[in-house]
């Protein structure tokens, strides 16, 4: 059946806007599973008009990405309509971006949750949030971005017969994430070009155990016990490899006793997890040590998200 043959006469003139939360994902020892939505928003309005595709893009990143058929807004909206079943008749899109583009925090993901939203909206909702949530996995490929996403909070999450099951939590309001962006942009397929085919038998074991303790400290409020539970052995000890700068911090991290440091998402951002009240001396330490580094750095204090996607 043709796309012009599925068209529906809609009114023109609908239009909405969504504002989608940045994540963290990959959270220390939780790779493709745990994510957290953060108070960084990328934000989007779509419109049906008459006829054609225009595309304003503006925020960081702006010049990098697509105002045509390309961008994964619209690429997202496309699926969400064959999807239904109908089309407009055309779009108008503007997005801004408050997240950073190919620095793991979950810019792509925010896109494309963002997308299928603006595109389900437009045709009255007929999809639920767990329909929406399933398509955003088939075009993003794991959970632990879009999971987060789109319902805010820590979210734990899996694949079982390609269908995502997860859990949602709120994330405790006196957490602080303390963010160190770089100008420099890692992208997640080289990201996860660099990891192994295969680990030790105890490397799994570590992560689980680790895994479990982060995910209680983060449910229970014993924030003490972060710190013990984001070590990670199955990604960030071969990404950090990818930037020089990485592996420095890290290094001289361990020394320092800096356990709550981890790779946001595939990296390059760093995120060092503490809460009101924390140990301000070893904050200071964490920012004296990126001042020593090469690169600039970008610190953003956030906060947890617990709303996700919403409309505005």
């Amino acid at each position: 059946m043709s796309r012009q043959s599925l068209m529906t006469i809609w009114e023109v003139g609908k239009m909405f806007s969504i504002r989608v939360p940045a994540t963290t994902a990959n959270v220390g020892p939780g790779f493709d599973s745990l994510g957290m939505a953060l108070s960084i928003y990328n934000e989007i309005e779509v419109e049906e008009i008459e006829k054609g595709l225009e595309i304003e893009v503006r925020g960081l990143g702006r010049d990098k990405l697509a105002s045509n058929e390309d961008n994964l807004i619209y690429r997202s909206m496309e699926k969400t309509f064959k999807k239904i079943g109908q089309y407009p008749r055309g779009l108008r899109i503007r997005q801004y971006n408050g997240i950073p583009i190919s620095r793991g925090l979950g810019s792509s993901a925010a896109c494309i949750v963002g997308g299928i939203m603006a595109a389900n909206a437009l045709k009255d909702s007929p999809l639920s949030r767990e329909e929406i949530l399933q398509l955003a996995v088939e075009i993003e490929g794991h959970p632990d971005n879009v999971t987060p996403a789109l319902f805010g909070g820590l979210v734990v999450s899996a694949s079982h017969k390609d269908k995502v099951q997860y859990i949602k939590f709120p994330i405790n309001n006196s957490l602080k994430f303390i963010v160190a962006i770089p100008q420099v942009e890692l992208s997640t397929r080289r990201s996860r070009g660099v990891l192994p085919k295969a680990i030790p038998f105890e490397d799994a074991v570590f992560n689980v155990g680790k895994a479990s303790l982060l995910v209680a400290a983060l449910i229970s409020g014993d924030l003490e016990k972060i710190a013990y539970g984001l070590q990670d052995r199955l990604h960030q000890p071969y990404r950090i490899q990818l930037m020089p700068s990485l592996e420095k911090i890290f290094q001289e991290a361990e020394k320092q006793d800096l356990n709550q440091l981890f790779l946001s998402g595939a990296g390059p951002s760093l995120v060092y997890l503490t809460w009101d009240g924390g140990n301000e001396e070893k904050e200071k330490n964490f920012y004296d040590l990126l001042g020593k580094m090469p690169e600039n750095w970008d610190i953003q204090i956030l906060r947890g998200d617990n709303k996700g996607a919403r409309f505005k």
